[in-house]
């Protein structure tokens, strides 16, 4: 169902009174009676009822209200962790250059010790890249003042007594000629510093990343495991669990965005339920709808509803209008308490194909006070 709030064109702080105006009013509007042209009059009226069934029970309209803000909380998350994903590439790429140049100050490094060795059996007790460069001066050298600065000033340097790395300083570089780095790429610097030293921490670990799992109303109930494609072309599976429904979120740890040279990321997985045609998941509870006729909704009745195991018969109370239902408990999604939620049975009254010419007789002389 799309937003209700949308639907009715209220505001999400809308008060009760305000909701049910809107509801009246747009079910006067989009009346199938008042559309006999358009085919889509009445799947049209049924979504404002549904909208109108969710807002107006606190209780409903509370756990749609928090869903919807889970859902723009992991939308803000998948985009933080694919600008974190283009930042890691980035430095990543940065990373790789610094290692070719330590790589030759390394060889060079070895050539000049020999050379020493050989003429005055002296060792050096500093290392450094060629004539005396330092692995910061190497930096600065290759992405410039501003990043030397940091890299001098980040955890590359001496650790604290605790063994914990010196916080990140911010650089403050007046007039140079590049911006400072990101600081996912100091750090790999950094960590590069350290190992060329011969100080390697443990490696960082990568962003998380979210991701959306579709699943199926008969996957929640039957907890069966799906596959979730990743964008490498890698596949991971998640086993539903009880306590999983539409907008949960579940935490697969080291199953995230994988670096080299750092701990694997967690993957955050949203449970998104594929749109069916008999159940509608609100929470732990399933909905669905039952059509019954006019006389039944003037004097009640029994009815057959399909539920999850079967078809269950349940009577319908006298004077039952389309804003009224009827709870199975029991029979619904499995929830984090061990048990279960309900199936609730939305009543929609219909009329029949055809005019009756009694009931519009009936209705006629009850608008106007003649009661028969």
């Amino acid at each position: 169902m799309r937003d209700p709030y949308s639907l009715l064109g209220v505001k999400r702080n809308a008060e009760p009174d305000e909701i049910k105006a809107a509801w009246r009013a747009k079910a006067k509007t989009v009346h199938p009676d008042q559309n006999q042209d358009d085919p889509s009059a009445t799947s049209r009226f049924a979504e404002i009822g549904q909208a109108y069934e969710v807002l107006k029970d606190p209780e409903r309209r509370k756990r749609y209200d928090r869903a919807a803000e889970m859902h723009q909380t992991i939308m803000q998350q998948r985009n933080a962790a694919r600008e974190a994903a283009e930042r890691a590439k980035a430095a990543k790429a940065n990373a790789e250059k610094v290692m070719e140049e330590l790589a030759k100050a390394n060889a060079q490094n070895a050539k000049s010790q020999a050379q020493a060795q050989a003429q005055s059996q002296a060792h050096p007790q500093n290392q450094s890249g060629p004539a005396g460069e330092t692995p910061e001066d190497m930096i600065e050298r290759i992405f410039g003042a501003a990043a030397g600065d940091q890299a001098k000033s980040h955890p590359g340097g001496p650790a604290q007594a605790n063994g914990e790395p010196a916080e990140t300083a911010k650089a403050d570089a007046p007039g140079a000629e590049r911006p400072p780095l990101p600081a996912l790429a100091i750090d790999l610097i950094a960590s590069i510093v350290r190992r060329f030293r011969g100080t390697t921490p443990a490696p960082e670990k990568a962003p998380d990343i979210s991701v959306e799992a579709t699943v199926t109303v008969e996957d929640l109930l039957k907890l069966n495991a799906v596959t979730l494609k990743m964008a490498e072309d890698r596949e991971v599976r998640l086993v539903l669990e009880k306590g999983m429904t539409e907008g949960h979120v579940a935490r697969l740890k080291g199953q995230g965005l994988k670096l080299a040279g750092m701990k694997s990321g967690d993957l955050l997985a949203s449970i998104k339920v594929s749109r069916d045609s008999r159940f509608r998941v609100e929470g732990f509870d399933l909905h669905t709808t039952l059509s019954i006729s006019l006389e039944d909704a003037v004097l009640g009745g029994d009815a057959s509803v399909e539920t999850p195991e079967g078809n269950r018969n349940i009577s319908i109370p006298a004077w039952s209008g389309s804003d009224q239902t009827v709870r199975l408990n029991g029979l619904g999604l499995h929830d984090d308490a061990g048990g279960r939620g309900d199936l609730v049975v939305e009543l929609r009254v219909v009329l029949w194909e055809k005019p009756n010419e009694k009931v519009t007789d009936l209705m006629r002389h009850m608008r106007h006070g003649l009661y028969v």
